[in-house]
């Protein structure tokens, strides 16, 4: 019919004031960092949602859910900084021809103050449980292995953290860091952190795995070091069903002639007594009394013959005491793969940057540690997707290269102009392109642990900044490589 619009009939016009409000709408409820559409199904996105009132309650740019996503950007950002965060903002708002926000950064600070830790921990919880549900929970011998150790980052050297986390004793007031002590119990199929616990340099790693003594299940098989070598601790996990492969320390091995009998060459089944409660312990005599008189053991003696390995030979000692199911070549080489998890601290600290922590207080460092957990499971649950997709092992795909091809596909991820056919495309060439980072099986690759480049000239900061004095021509100035290290 002449004359008539069929548009207008359907539907009217759109005002410039309902067109802003449109806009302002989609920015904020996009994800600042289009990760959402990546870890959205790995992570609880209920928990994400405005709350009904107080915090991130109203909804604004740097919502509950913007908020997450931009500091887990941050994290696996290689810049790592909040104005990274801002400057994504500003080209997703100019993509848009929305008005620019600030560069400041206060607003993005504030609202990372106002995420909630239980609700960060309980992300964290999930990330790991959807890991281990599509991995099936299972390693040697049908069983799952919980491989354990610890590690130490530092931070800005604030009053608040000095508090908490205090610095070495052997440096001087303001010339050091604060120091925290993190122990992870990582699963040693999939990579993946089931739990951690944070301390400071006064803690032993005992008292920190002892609080994680909820993460075992039954039949689970614990590998540590002779770190954990603990009688008080071996005896705990065996009445939660879980057996432990460690190695020897404190105590002297046993000969054939102590030996309780011979199960093959080097294994011997052994026993061990109670000893007395030490002063040093923090647990109650109440509690000791109540570990059996004596433990039932199996010691195996293994030989190393790599060239270059600084460890010639070591003792294991196991829970496991039935020699015709768990043959001691097997166990020597379970022990082997506890080195993957120096890898994975690796992976956190040097590749995704946690080695030193940016935050100033000391709740805002628990929350960048949990972020870091949080990111680092969501990577490796893409790796064991991509290794089941490629059907390649998920130990043989990089970690740098998965978080590389992450970064270069992620500005692709949430375009407004592509349709959700087109996304499901590019998230599987994403899969594809994460498999293609292997990485080459050289066993016994061994390399002198020593630094090529050189350090700069400076002079070592000796006093606190504002008494320190400079010398005089400091350009002259040389440290021997001994105190550089």
């Amino acid at each position: 019919m002449p004359g008539i619009h069929l548009q207008t009939l359907r539907r009217k016009p759109r005002t410039g004031q309902q067109i802003l409000a449109g806009e302002l709408a989609e920015i904020r409820r996009k994800t600042i960092s289009q990760l959402g559409e990546v870890f959205s199904k790995f992570l609880p996105v209920e928990v994400l949602r405005p709350s009904s009132s107080g915090q991130h309650s109203r909804r604004r740019i740097f919502s509950k859910e913007n908020t997450f996503w931009a500091f887990l950007g941050q994290v696996l950002n290689a810049d790592g900084s909040c104005q990274e965060v801002v400057k994504k903002l500003q080209a997703y708002a100019a993509l848009r021809k929305m008005q620019m926000p600030s560069a400041a950064t206060s607003a993005y600070c504030r609202a990372r103050m106002k995420l909630s830790l239980e609700e960060l921990a309980k992300i964290f919880e999930y990330s790991y449980q959807s890991l281990e549900i599509l991995s099936g929970k299972k390693d040697y011998w049908g069983r799952r292995v919980v491989v354990v150790d610890g590690t130490g980052v530092s931070m800005p050297d604030t009053q608040e953290n000095q508090q908490v986390w205090p610095q070495p004793s052997q440096q001087k007031q303001g010339c050091g860091f604060p120091v925290a002590k993190i122990l992870g119990c990582f699963s040693l199929r999939t990579g993946g952190l089931l739990g951690y616990e944070v301390g400071n340099k006064h803690q032993h790693e005992l008292p920190l795995l002892r609080k994680q003594y909820g993460i075992f299940e039954d039949s689970d098989i614990l590998l540590a070091d002779k770190g954990f070598c603990s009688y008080y601790d071996m005896a705990m996990l065996a009445k939660r069903a879980v057996d432990t492969v460690i190695t020897l320390a404190r105590r002297k091995p046993r000969s054939e002639a102590q030996a309780d009998a011979k199960l093959g060459p080097d294994d011997y089944l052994i026993h061990w007594r109670k000893p007395k409660l030490g002063s040093h312990q923090n647990f109650t005599q109440e509690q000791w009394d109540e570990l059996p008189s004596q433990l039932q053991l199996r010691q195996i003696k293994v030989l190393i013959d790599h060239p270059g390995f600084r460890t010639q030979k070591l003792y294991i000692v196991t829970t496991l005491l039935d020699a015709d199911r768990y043959c001691a070549n097997e166990l020597a080489e379970l022990y082997y793969h506890r080195w993957e998890v120096e890898l994975f601290f690796r992976d956190i600290k040097t590749t995704m940057g946690m080695d030193i922590l940016r935050c100033k207080t000391p709740e805002m460092i628990h929350k960048e540690i949990l972020m870091h957990l949080i990111a680092y499971n969501c990577v490796r649950r893409l790796m064991y997707e991509a290794s089941e997709r490629s059907d390649k092992p998920v130990r043989q795909i990089s970690f740098k290269g998965s978080i590389q091809a992450l970064r270069s596909w992620e500005p692709h991820l949430n375009r407004k102009d592509i349709s959700r056919k087109e996304r499901s495309r590019l998230i599987g060439l994403l899969y594809d392109g994460i498999a293609q980072n292997t990485l080459l099986l050289r066993p016994g690759r061994t390399e002198p642990r020593a630094v090529k480049r050189r350090p700069k000239n400076y002079q070592r900061l000796t006093q606190p900044r504002h008494e320190m004095q400079v010398i005089k021509h400091r350009n002259r100035y040389r440290q021997s490589n001994a105190k550089c290290a």
